[in-house]
């Protein structure tokens, strides 16, 4: 459970930073980049499956890169769930994934498993 809490608040940390150096993305605030990364956690979880599942056959033709779509509909849908996060275009959500899971990644590096 602490795992999870400080993935959520680097993912929320990353989520309140990345909008000063990208156009495209808009958080109000701390409290609603907390919730976009909870949000974010539960569309991963359950959604990402089935939409990686619906969309394995023109994932497969085009070598795995769909799921790069797949990254950015999340962060989208992401959007529409939460009020005061904005996203626009489609190059700063991908960024935006590639950021967070980057930063996933470290910090699983450094985490215990029990």
């Amino acid at each position: 459970m602490t795992n999870y809490i400080v993935r959520l608040l680097l993912c929320g940390l990353i989520i309140m930073i990345v909008p000063n150096y990208l156009k495209g993305i808009n958080v109000d605030g701390y409290t609603t980049a907390i919730i976009v990364a909870l949000v974010m956690s539960i569309l991963n979880t359950f959604v990402r499956p089935i939409l990686s599942l619906i969309s394995l056959p023109i994932t497969f033709l085009t070598l795995g890169l769909f799921s790069l779509v797949i990254s950015v509909c999340i962060v989208y849908l992401c959007d529409y769930l939460v009020d005061g996060f904005k996203v626009e275009g489609f190059i700063p959500p991908l960024i935006l994934s590639f950021i967070i899971s980057i930063a996933n990644g470290a910090v699983g590096m450094f985490q215990k498993d029990k």
